[in-house]
């Protein structure tokens, strides 16, 4: 009977070569594997409309377009986006281990085809108890969609793919193809429908090429701050319309006010408000933290009770376009900001050495500057990218009591800032807002140009601007 089911297929596939009016595609394969898919669908309203694939390389693969496409015709999209290796596999009744990659590689296709159908087309009646769950195939989202769906959520889940890049370990990436294709499974599993969106050319207008301009400006830019307040949690607020989803619920440390405005999460050592500060009080109103009010060991021991495979997951590091490559290399190879040797200059503008490149350092750097012999240590002071020069002095000189910014967003009046984080793992430190200047309750070793300033009032987000420099 498998062998009949398979043959069936193989022989007649079923939508191979057809285009659907209307469609959006998605392929899966290519010169790595010599197997190629594409699977095309139309979304019409909350349905599958139709669904066609074109394929190339072997008959598995073959068989399993035709199995895509007996499979989502004429179904229900959030039912339809259940629909896995697994699912595929079983409708040509079951597959060898040498043949089970053309079940994964039409898995892959039909979900960033169906995807883009629904971002585009789906108009999904709105469910008053419906999440979109972001997950990015880590422990810390999963258990937000465990819990969503344990407190009676209708919850769906959705991946973003961000970047794609031969450079990059797709296994250390949270945005990579890979990462994708686990994050699916992993939403299988607990019976939720998975969407695969498609942001890589908005991530790279709005976050990559912003970071490479601001590194060949001589700034230290926060991309994370950046794609969460204008890419991804946007993007992905509005494909939770389409599917009739009132809230988006994400794996952030983090914790909303009575009045609508961030605070930090209770387990300060995880607290990711400061990555979410760029966000406006109309999205923080869709947004769900169920993770806020809890610590990491108590996450991971959800997970594990839950039997999750990703319960002891180790957490990326890194940003999620720089997994597998070094800083430097990126700038190379995607900004044209190779080594350009310079002058190292002291405060009097005496040349004291000569560096690499001045985007190769930040405000408050000491490591890498190259100048040994035993002296005080040396920290960066400044960068002058025009001039392409690198000031480094004593560390008391890096003092500074007052941070000049630019781009100020207040929720709150300025009377009502208390404090103010510079970087994401530093502490908060006591302040008040004078115009476009943060002075300081105590010094600070350096403020870095381009990085985000986030105002608060007692652990409350109520501002967000970009360091200027110290004033």
């Amino acid at each position: 009977m498998a062998d009949e089911r398979f043959s069936e297929h193989l022989e007649y596939p079923l939508g191979c070569g057809h285009t659907p009016e209307g469609a959006h595609a998605g392929a899966a394969g290519g010169a790595a594997c010599g197997d190629l898919i594409t699977v095309r669908l139309a979304v019409s309203g909350g349905r599958v409309a139709d669904t066609g694939f074109d394929a190339s390389g072997c008959g598995a693969t073959f068989a399993a377009g035709s199995a895509a496409v007996a499979l989502t015709r004429g179904r229900p999209l959030l039912d339809a986006a259940r629909i896995g290796t697994h699912e595929i596999a079983a409708e040509l009744g079951g597959l060898s281990p040498g043949k089970i990659h053309a079940a994964e590689l039409a898995a892959d296709a039909l979900h960033r085809g169906l995807g883009a159908a629904a971002r585009a087309d789906a108009e999904v009646s709105l469910a008053s108890n419906r999440v979109l769950v972001a997950m990015s195939g880590g422990v810390d989202s999963a258990v937000a969609a465990l819990l969503t769906a344990r407190a009676g959520g209708d919850a769906a889940a959705v991946t973003l793919e961000l970047w794609r890049d031969p450079a990059n370990d797709g296994e250390k990436s949270c945005c990579s193809a890979s990462a994708v294709r686990e994050a699916r499974a992993l939403a299988h599993r607990m019976g939720l429908p998975h969407f695969t969106l498609d942001l890589r050319d908005e991530f790279r207008a709005g976050v990559v090429e912003p970071w490479l301009a601001d590194h060949a400006a001589g700034l230290t830019p926060n991309p994370c701050v950046r794609c969460n307040g204008s890419v991804r949690l946007d993007a992905m607020l509005a494909f939770a319309e389409r599917l009739g989803a009132r809230f988006l619920a994400t794996g952030h440390y983090a914790r909303v006010t009575s009045d609508g405005l961030l605070r930090a999460a209770a387990d300060p050592a995880k607290d990711q408000a400061y990555m979410l500060a760029a966000l406006a009080p109309a999205t923080i109103a869709r947004m769900r933290f169920p993770l806020g009010e809890l610590t990491k060991p108590q996450v991971r021991a959800i997970a594990a009770e839950a039997g999750l495979p990703v319960a002891a997951k180790a957490d990326s590091q890194d940003l999620c376009f720089l997994a597998g490559t070094g800083r430097a290399a990126f700038l190379a190879r995607h900004g044209g900001l190779r080594d350009r040797p310079g002058d190292l200059l002291d405060r009097r503008g005496t040349r004291v050495g000569r560096h690499r490149g001045h985007h190769h350092f930040t405000v408050g750097q000491r490591r890498g500057i190259g100048l040994g012999g035993g002296g005080e240590p040396l920290y960066v002071l400044g960068t002058d990218a025009d001039a392409n020069t690198v000031v480094v002095g004593a560390r008391e000189e890096l003092k500074t009591s007052t941070v000049a910014l630019r781009d100020i967003q207040l929720h709150r009046t300025a009377e009502d800032v208390d404090a103010v984080k510079l970087r994401y793992r530093s502490k908060a430190l006591p302040c008040t807002l004078d115009g476009d200047v943060a002075r300081l309750g105590e010094p600070v070793d350096g403020a870095a140009p381009g990085q985000a300033a986030v105002l608060l009032a007692g652990d409350v987000v109520v501002g967000c601007a970009t360091i200027a420099g110290a004033s």
